[in-house]
């Protein structure tokens, strides 16, 4: 497959932070039997797959940080900045650097600069063009800037300019493909979104070495001292907050925390401020029921709802704002915890919890959140905020429920929770529904069924 035998991912971002981009060089590399250059950023760390395999080649591009230096002020200013040094950064790269592949798989969003250098790349090099459309860029640009800028315009110009000259499109979501095809005048291909192989139910060993790797970060909150704090402070060596190891054997304790993990970009697009607004209406209600007059109530009521931890993994500018909001919650049912993961131990932590939460609302309202699929890939049912297109994969009831506000999403987890761990039969349903939607598909049978062919045909085609 192809003259050369290579093909060229292009990722004008964190590639350790794009696991759809990783996938598919470890496809090109594996079911293609291409030799692989990413050209990216560097940051995190990508996965030990991606890293470990032989056909596949890291190209790390400098950051132009200086830029952030910048006074607010200038942010138009700082934008074309950015995008002339990214853009003859990209160029350096993809005219020099990497050998001429028969193949650009170049990730949208950003558009600009990275259309442009790429298109330019594939013209000399005489490589076929493929854009994969995660989302739109403008839309995203939008949310700093507002939908009636000139920049958001121009922006918005360059991608749909630029996007029409690709020699083949993927997609995530049949939403979006029809969007491309009636109103940007491009055919582009659904690759739905799956999960590798190894995201996948944990082990009960794996989940108690996790649980042992990550207690200090657990014993560490950021400056409070609450419930998870207290429990920690009486375990014992072999136990977790999660587990207990007697001898060779481990087992689930009983009286443990529902742990509930969500994963964010820390950015305006997602409302943190949902999450944390239900967390203190949970923790009000189940505190209510303990006060209850009726003592022979208290008892019965008390064990019907659990402690809940809440594990958010990611990076992102609005981190710290949050956490210092957390820190002034007093909560007494209710632990937050704020972590950045390996990719490694991001999985098994999934395969881990008891519930997922998304905040995603997609600022097109065509893209669908891959953590969601990881999600479903380590049978973890989730709850997910409603919008145009998340039904593509969330089916509300079946492996997941939709909220649009703090307190439907408060009402889903007393629902959800009731009971927990031994008798919560809702939370099963859809812990039954996620571990199917999971199991139905995996990334490389659908990279197989669906991206494969179009790279086949556009590769042959630019040979020809």
């Amino acid at each position: 497959m192809g003259k050369r035998g290579r093909a060229c991912v292009v990722v004008l971002g964190d590639l350790g932070r794009s696991p759809r981009m990783q996938y598919h060089a470890l496809s090109l590399a594996r079911q293609a039997s291409f030799q692989v250059d990413i050209v990216a950023y560097g940051g995190s760390i990508p996965h030990e797959a991606v890293l470990n395999h032989p056909s596949i080649h890291i190209h790390t591009m400098a950051q132009p940080r200086f830029i952030q230096l910048l006074p607010k002020i200038l942010y138009p200013v700082t934008l074309l900045l950015k995008a002339f040094i990214q853009f003859t950064t990209l160029l350096w790269f993809l005219f020099v650097k990497v050998p001429a592949p028969d193949i650009f798989l170049v990730q949208n969003p950003p558009s600009v600069p990275t259309l442009v250098a790429v298109k330019w790349a594939s013209s000399w090099r005489r490589a076929a063009f493929v854009v994969d459309w995660h989302n739109f860029g403008y839309t995203l640009l939008a949310l700093s800037l507002g939908r009636n800028n000139v920049l958001v315009s121009l922006y918005r110009w360059f991608e749909n300019h630029y996007g029409k000259m690709a020699t083949g499109s993927l997609c995530v979501t049949k939403a979006m493909q029809h969007e491309l095809d009636q109103n940007w005048g491009v055919r582009a291909k659904v690759l739905y979104d799956q999960p590798p192989e190894f995201f996948r139910p944990a082990l009960l060993e794996e989940r108690h070495e996790l649980f042992c790797r990550v207690k200090k970060d657990l014993c560490h909150p950021i400056g409070v001292y609450d419930i998870i704090s207290r429990e920690l402070e009486n375990q014992g060596l072999n136990e977790t907050l999660f587990t207990m190891k007697t001898n060779a054997d481990i087992f689930l304790k009983q009286n443990r925390p529902a742990l509930v993990v969500s994963s964010t970009s820390w950015t305006p697009d997602e409302n943190f401020g949902i999450l944390l607004e239900a967390a203190v209406m949970y923790d009000r209600r189940v505190a209510a029921r303990s006060k209850s007059s009726d003592t022979a109530e208290i008892s019965e009521e008390q064990d019907l709802y659990p402690n809940l931890l809440f594990i958010i993994t990611g990076k992102g500018p609005e981190k710290e704002m949050y956490e210092e909001k957390i820190k002034r919650l007093n909560l007494k049912h209710v632990a937050f915890r704020t972590m950045w993961l390996a990719a490694e131990d991001y999985p098994l932590l999934l395969g881990s919890a008891d519930l997922g939460v998304c905040l995603h609302t997609s600022s097109s309202g065509l893209d669908l959140p891959m953590k969601v699929v990881d999600m479903f890939g380590c049978g973890l049912p989730v709850c997910s905020v409603s919008y145009s297109c998340i039904q593509e994969l969330v089916k509300d009831g079946r492996n997941g429920l939709l909220f649009s506000s703090s307190s439907e999403l408060a009402d889903q987890l007393l629902i959800l929770f009731k009971g927990f761990p031994g008798n919560c039969d809702a939370l099963m349903t859809l812990k039954a529904g996620a571990m199917e939607t999971g199991s139905s598909g995996r990334w490389a049978s659908e990279w197989e069924d669906c991206a494969k062919p179009l790279i086949t045909q556009v590769v042959s085609q630019n040979a020809d």
